[in-house]
């Protein structure tokens, strides 16, 4: 699904096992997934501030599905919100992160060896950021699923060391995928900027940038 720009742009591997892919949600299938993130928005665990252990709160809102991340651990009750079981994580997101990672890595058999079962959903308004950090909370080595919709953000991607340079900025649009495995999988990233007023109507979104991130936890609490 390539962009509709007069200048396409062009996918990149921006680091090892870490690829954009630009434009490769069509427009139809933004407007289905911003249309569940407004229903999982409204619980059973709506979105919110979450909370860190130091006392400050992320200037993103979040919900999660299947999974409930707390700082820095996943649980199925959200008992630092109001004590109820997460959202299920749906196989048709399931299959859609399948589809992501077959298309960066170019390998179908690496899409079928990916299983998703917890997700994400992060909302930034104009002034949101998030902090460079690493997704170590997963028993799982297995990629991320990172997709994009609405205003465009600095998404700055780092190395698997610490929080400084050497980094690179990549500009995330509405309708992006970025997939981040392999060496890659542990680097540390953030959002340092959105671009308010960027994205178009078309997607649904009225204002703002919705994240979406999938990720195989390696957890059973069965």
């Amino acid at each position: 699904m390539a962009s509709a720009g007069l200048f396409p742009r062009e996918r990149r591997t921006v680091a090892p096992g870490a690829v954009h892919v630009p434009g490769w949600l069509s427009v139809e299938r933004q407007r289905e997934l911003v249309a569940a993130c407004r229903e999982w928005a409204r619980g059973p665990v709506p979105l919110r501030h979450t909370e860190l252990p130091g006392g400050g709160v992320m200037s993103v809102r979040t919900v999660c599905l299947g999974w409930h991340w707390r700082p820095y651990a996943y649980v199925r009750t959200a008992d630092d919100v109001n004590g109820a079981r997460v959202a299920v994580f749906p196989e048709w997101l399931a299959e859609l992160g399948r589809a992501a990672v077959a298309e960066a890595y170019g390998a179908e058999a690496a899409g079928r060896a990916y299983a998703p079962d917890a997700g994400l959903v992060n909302f930034y308004d104009g002034t949101a950021r998030m902090g460079m950090h690493q997704d170590r909370e997963e028993r799982s080595g297995a990629p991320v699923v990172s997709l994009s919709i609405g205003d465009t953000c600095v998404f700055r991607f780092g190395n698997t060391q610490d929080r400084g340079r050497p980094w690179t900025d990549v500009e995330l649009e509405s309708g992006d995928l970025f997939v981040f495995g392999g060496p890659s999988r542990f680097a540390f990233h953030g959002v340092p900027k959105v671009y308010p007023g960027t994205a178009g109507p078309e997607t649904g979104m009225r204002a703002g940038r919705l994240n979406l991130t999938l990720r195989e936890t390696g957890l059973d609490d069965r």
